[in-house]
């Protein structure tokens, strides 16, 4: 058996490469459309997007119940011993909770952390860990090392529109209605001390200006980078602002740059034409 197994949920929005080449396991979010369910990943991002066109309707996400966790755990300690579990920030989601409650069933084998984050941010943690377990650290080291780092998990993304926040609950009428008139592009930062968005810088013009100016103006705040991994995280772009972004990060310094598209259950939330940033900020941080 494994000793250690890395485990998050769908959130995580790594493709199915990145999930082996570093071995983490992930159970999906429940997206609903109109009278319909179905996982996350057997919907993409652009499908909820064409939905949306076609019935000018959300999808709504369901958290996953204590059950459905506790199974999945129990299946992921048929191979490994232990597993550590990188949940969907608390302060967005009651699925953390759900996860919390479903590991205490199996005394010690499994740890959920709360990363306060969501999208890649997560991703940053989990793949943290994984390189963490092939040192062969131990449950309580790699923990202990995460909780270290994740003040400095600098999550945030910038978006075209506030519409699916604002049918999502997440941004007021007053806001929708402000940034619509003004045509602003918003920043929008998690917080890794409550795991909670808030509005941060705004930006103006079509999708590559307001990108570049998105980038520059992140790596400008938070510029100790750790330059092992970064992250270009979009629910939907044109290839060549992917690459601008992804060109402006290794110019900064970075050595390994993933892009990456959003999941259906993060997607549902953003909108289209969204795009984010994601990376430590706390310096060089080899592994031990």
């Amino acid at each position: 058996m494994k000793p250690i197994q890395i485990s998050a949920e769908s959130t995580i929005d790594l493709p199915k490469d990145l999930l082996a080449e570093y071995d983490i396991k992930t159970i999906p979010f429940i997206l609903i459309l109109g009278d319909k369910e179905a996982t996350d990943g057997e919907v993409s991002g652009d499908d909820l997007f064409a939905y949306v066109e076609a019935t000018g309707t959300l999808p709504h996400t369901s958290a996953i119940n204590v059950e459905t966790y506790r199974t999945y755990f129990a299946s992921l300690l048929e191979t490994s011993e232990k597993v550590i579990h990188f949940s969907l920030s608390s302060g967005i989601t009651s699925a953390t909770q759900n996860a919390i409650l479903a590991s205490q069933e199996f005394e010690g084998r499994v740890t959920v952390i709360d990363t306060h984050s969501l999208s890649t941010g997560i991703a940053l943690q989990a793949i943290y860990a994984s390189r963490l377990v092939r040192k062969g650290a131990s449950v309580e080291e790699i923990v202990k090392k995460v909780l270290e780092r994740l003040p400095y998990d600098q999550t945030s993304f910038a978006l075209e529109s506030v519409e699916y926040l604002y049918k999502g609950g997440r941004c007021s009428a007053i806001a929708r209605l402000g940034a619509n008139l003004l045509r602003l592009r918003p920043q929008i930062i998690m917080h890794p001390d409550t795991g909670t968005m808030s509005a941060g810088k705004k930006f103006k013009g079509k999708m590559e200006k307001w990108v570049a100016d998105y980038v520059r103006a992140t790596l400008e705040e938070f510029p100790n980078i750790d330059p092992e991994i970064g992250f270009v995280t979009y629910s939907s772009a044109d290839p060549s602002t992917v690459e601008m972004a992804k060109n402006m990060m290794l110019e900064a310094g970075f050595k390994t740059v993933y892009a990456t598209k959003a999941g259906g259950t993060i997607s549902c939330h953003c909108g289209p034409h969204c795009l984010g940033i994601l990376y430590f900020c706390d310096g060089p941080h080899p592994v031990d």
